[in-house]
């Protein structure tokens, strides 16, 4: 029985006859002849020499694994992103210099041998014989590259790369018949540049493009012959021989390549001596990959757009192949960002919230008409440092995109949604309700979608002010956020019916789940996310056409070929006409309503507040008829907390409202998006409006209707005493 070391390791002999057995193989392989099933050696094991005709001849060399570049709307680089520092060139954009120092001490003879070296075969067998180990190996520069493409092949699964890199006798065989087989097919030309662009060179970089850039923040093309020299040297070892940790180690390295280009009569002694006498000349270059490195707080739209690849079956029909497709990289994604959307928003989200405060902000923007989304600003940067007060979690977008775990409630922007309900089934907008500023409504009166009550018990709610009482039409009622007007058109209107337009809209919640079909959703009590509010909103900017949002506008593969991407799909969610009156009606929340804050003076724009139980989410969602823009504040992390007697951006809140607070981020961010030679109008319609209740009584009209009755409206504009068809009763008893 052989004997071994005491660490359990081969002795010696033992080493250099496995060597001398690999050798035996090497030279059958390289005359083609499959050897017995009993070797020269003994050394016949099932899938090595016995299998030796049974092996393949056809090396499936994968596509290298390279950077991804993500480009904005205009082409402007948002970040670069890869799983492999890589970069493949030409072999016309390496420096010859590097050409031949990587032969030179890497297979001095590659450009004389085969696939197989016998010479330095029977060199290797001598040195190791004398040494009395493995000094010395015999692997040419093809068989150095087939190896690498199983590596690459096994990408970052441990146990594919185990069985990549094995020594065993096995995995030479097999080695050494794809590099006959490269050697025929390929050539010595495209076989160097193949592995100078596959090698790995240390500190993340492989291939000699990324390498270069690493080391010395230049191009393959233009190292110079010290440059090129230590390159060469890295390939044998790149930790050991690593110039950034070790200079005198790596310099050592490179002065044994120069001596070995001399000897080869590459370069001339003087040259090599000239080279080995200057210093390394690092310029390193820090990698930048990932989201993290995104321009203008962008990293956030990055993310979306990483997911975006790595979900939707467009890419791929499993998560496996979305993957791979994203690892493999190499691919150009052009995106719907806009370079000054996206700053505007930027700017907005840290303007009024810094990025320690207790809440954070959150600013999306979406175009009508082609569901681009144009920016996605946080006031926390994007980044893996809480102390930095750095955050991953996008609060823009939905928990399958990055986002929150269920999303936010979206307070009082529902309300237009209720309103376009109303209007699709006919309801004026000069429907008026009468009410105290408390009502309480039955729950069974409120009805789902299947039909089924909502509930037994009583639901109880109120206006924001004790002085809110009174009479209402939808166009007031928009303008000062009543509560108590949009429950009971939500009542006359069909909890199912609203809930059915929200649908229309795009309106989802962050976790993905069905809406709840509760009666409280025309309050705002359901969860959404920013970009669905945005999207939403954006289909009354199109005139009541709904159309999905989308990130990524073309993609290019690393050989040119283009991709299929998502598409935008719009439907029409309301009439025109539907649309053109809310649009109408929430101009008066800019103008004179809750929302006056954050009005545009120089263009048409419309929008409305927000705000939840306690105040723990404020919101103002508004848009003119080219931008739509999303804005929320709150607590991005742990027990939300309210809003109440507390300070934010340095600015002290009594209490926060939707108002005053998003309002004003709002109009930062659409100030500085939209172009002010681009002021494009709403289609104007006039909206009917119910006359003055104090006008009525001054007539001789009864007096305040019992709460919840509608009055009956009148058409035309405020003050217009043509009488109107009555407005649609509530069902009798209701308050009785």
């Amino acid at each position: 029985m052989a004997k071994k070391r005491s660490g359990g390791g081969l002795t010696g002999t033992q080493q250099a006859a496995k060597f001398l057995g690999v050798s035996v193989l090497a030279g059958a392989v390289l005359a083609g002849i499959a050897l017995p099933a009993a070797g020269a050696l003994g050394l016949a094991a099932k899938g090595t020499v016995e299998g030796f005709d049974e092996i393949p001849s056809n090396l499936k060399t994968p596509p290298l694994s390279q950077r991804t570049k993500i480009l904005d709307s205009e082409g402007g680089l948002i970040a670069t992103v890869y799983s492999r520092d890589r970069t493949v060139v030409p072999i016309e954009k390496i420096s010859p210099y590097m050409q031949k120092a990587i032969v030179a001490i890497e297979d001095g003879r590659f450009y004389e041998h085969g696939a197989i070296d016998l010479k330095g075969v029977l060199r290797a067998i001598n040195r190791n014989a004398q040494s009395g180990g493995v000094s010395e190996g015999a692997s040419t520069l093809t068989q150095q590259y087939v190896k690498n493409v199983f590596v690459e092949e096994a990408g970052d699964d441990p146990e594919k790369v185990a069985q990549a890199t094995q020594q065993t006798i096995g995995r030479k065989v097999r080695e050494l018949k794809f590099a006959i087989q490269v050697e025929e097919e390929l050539g010595k030309k495209k076989i160097l540049e193949n592995y100078l662009n596959i090698t790995f060179f240390g500190q993340q970089a492989y291939g000699i493009e990324a390498a270069s850039q690493r080391y010395f923040s230049k191009h393959a093309a233009d190292l110079d012959l010290g440059e090129a020299a230590m390159m060469a040297g890295l390939v044998q070892s790149p930790s050991r021989y690593d110039p950034i940790n070790d200079v005198e180690e790596a310099t050592k390295r490179r002065n044994v390549v120069l001596q070995r280009m001399a000897d080869v009569k590459d370069i001339s002694q003087a040259e090599a001596d000239a080279a080995k006498a200057a210093p390394l000349k690092l310029k390193v270059k820090t990698p930048k990959n990932g989201c993290i490195t995104a321009v203008d707080g962008a990293g956030f739209f990055c993310d979306y757009v990483r997911k975006t690849i790595l979900s939707d079956p467009v890419f791929g029909k499993t998560s496996e192949e979305r993957q791979k497709l994203w690892n493999l990289g190499g691919l150009t994604v052009k995106t719907t960002l806009s370079p000054r959307a996206q700053a505007a928003a930027n700017e907005a989200a840290i303007a009024k919230v810094n990025k320690d405060d207790p809440v954070a902000a959150s600013v999306v923007q979406v175009q009508p008409g082609t569901g681009k989304i144009l920016s996605m600003g946080q006031s926390r940067p994007y980044g893996l440092d809480p102390k930095k007060n750095e955050t991953t979690l996008n609060l823009s977008v939905s928990n399958r995109m990055g986002g929150s775990t269920y999303g936010f409630q979206v307070g009082s922007t529902f309300k237009p949604i209720t309103a376009a309900a109303a209007l699709e089934k006919g309801i004026s907008p000069a429907q008026t309700y009468t009410t105290p500023w408390k009502i309480e409504l039955e729950k069974s009166s409120f009805r789902t979608c299947k039909g089924t009550p909502t509930g037994y018990d009583k639901w109880q709610l109120q206006n924001e002010m004790e002085e809110e009482a009174g009479t209402w039409d939808m166009t007031g009622a928009l303008g000062k956020s009543i509560n108590t007007y949009f429950a009971l058109l939500e009542q006359q209107t069909g909890l199912c019916e609203t809930i059915q337009m929200a649908k229309k809209l795009g309106y989802e919640r962050g976790d993905g789940k069905p809406i709840e079909e509760n009666a409280s959703i025309t309050l705002g009590g359901e969860v959404s996310t920013p970009l669905s509010m945005a999207s939403a909103y954006a289909t009354f900017a199109n005139r009541g056409l709904y159309c999905t949002p989308i990130a990524i506008e073309s993609i290019k593969t690393a050989n040119g070929d283009k991709l299929n991407v998502p598409q935008t799909k719009c439907s029409r969610a309301m009439s025109d006409r539907t649309a053109d009156t809310v649009n109408q009606m929430l101009k008066g929340v800019v103008e004179d309503g809750t929302g006056q804050k954050a009005g545009l003076s120089d263009r048409d724009n419309a929008g409305k507040t927000g705000t939840t139980n306690d105040r723990k989410d404020a919101w103002f969602v508004g848009y003119t008829p080219n931008l739509s823009t999303a804005v929320w504040v709150g607590d991005d992390v742990g027990e939300k907390q309210s809003m109440f007697r507390i300070t934010i951006g340095g600015e002290y809140y009594d209490k926060v409202c939707g108002g005053c607070l998003p309002g004003p981020i709002w109009k930062i961010a659409m100030t500085g998006a939209l172009d002010a030679g681009q002021t494009p109008s709403f289609t104007p319609v006039s909206v009917p409006r119910a006359e003055n209740p104090k006008d009525k009584e001054k007539e001789g009209d009864e007096g305040p209707n019992k709460p919840g009755k509608p009055k009956k409206p009148r058409d035309g504009k405020p003050g217009d005493r043509k009488p109107n068809i009555p407005g649609i009763t509530l069902p009798q008893g209701l308050f009785d």
